[in-house]
């Protein structure tokens, strides 16, 4: 891996478990610089502990996670951090601060991981915000938007340190078609704008193969199936294609 410069972020073997319960079983997952990486897999499969593992915020039991060819679940809590900053996430219910305005959410990162001031990071947070459509907002507070406006602060607040990765947790959760159609459209502009590398996890396959360049299927705490969108829509996999396919019958185990 080291010396690699195509591979951004490459899991090997990657185990976790809380108490008794199992999540993840030795995920491998090599994402490429700038490619678009989409996680399917039904809910509580470990799609969110498999992220939240990348960016430091869970260690593994065990098993390796390489950022830019540096291992990182080996490192102590500031070098951690300093592998952080490279990060945006967005968070699935958006995660934005209540008592705090629009543009305090947007430059909450930058606030406290820069020296800048508060004109300046203003200044910044109302850049994002424009890239995103949204104008005029920066002084409002997080209960004046709708919800569709609040998952694009939360964008905002994601790309805010010009981050090289972005990690979406269920990006399109809890809004409606045109406004989730939206939120996909967005995440395939940031991408070309800031050529950044992205993994996204979801169980929206509309939305997943919108934004990406490769989908991997998670199943009972495993990678078990990785394609492009085309050869995951074509798979000979009965799993990926009952779930792709939404049917409730089939080999996958109720929950």
């Amino acid at each position: 891996m080291i010396g690699d410069t195509s591979v951004k972020i490459k899991v090997v073997d990657l185990h976790k478990s809380f108490g008794k319960n199992y999540v993840l079983r030795g995920i491998n997952l090599t994402v490429n610089k700038g490619e678009s990486m989409v996680v399917i897999g039904g809910s509580g499969v470990g799609k969110s502990v498999l992220i939240k593992c990348v960016i430091g915020l869970i260690k593994p039991d065990s098993g390796s996670i390489g950022i830019d060819g540096q291992e990182i679940t080996s490192l102590k809590e500031g070098s951690l951090n300093e592998i952080r900053k490279k990060f945006g996430m967005l968070f699935q219910a958006g995660a934005l601060f209540d008592s705090l305005s629009v543009w305090e959410n947007v430059g909450f990162g930058l606030k406290h991981h820069t020296s800048l001031g508060d004109g300046e990071i203003k200044a910044i947070a109302v850049e994002k915000l424009g890239l995103l459509g949204l104008r005029s907002v920066e002084d409002l507070m997080p209960s004046e938007l709708s919800g569709g406006m609040r998952k694009r602060v939360s964008l905002a607040r994601a790309i805010a340190m010009e981050p090289e990765i972005l990690l979406y947790d269920e990006p399109t959760t809890g809004l409606d078609p045109i406004m989730a159609d939206a939120i996909n459209d967005l995440i395939v502009q940031m991408r070309k704008k800031l050529e950044v590398t992205s993994i996204a996890i979801t169980h929206d396959m509309v939305s997943a193969y919108k934004i990406a360049d490769r989908i991997a299927m998670l199943y009972e705490g495993k990678i078990i199936e990785v394609g492009t969108p085309k050869q995951i829509r074509e798979s000979s996999n009965a799993i990926v294609q009952q779930f792709i396919q939404g049917k409730a019958e089939g080999p996958i185990k109720a929950r």
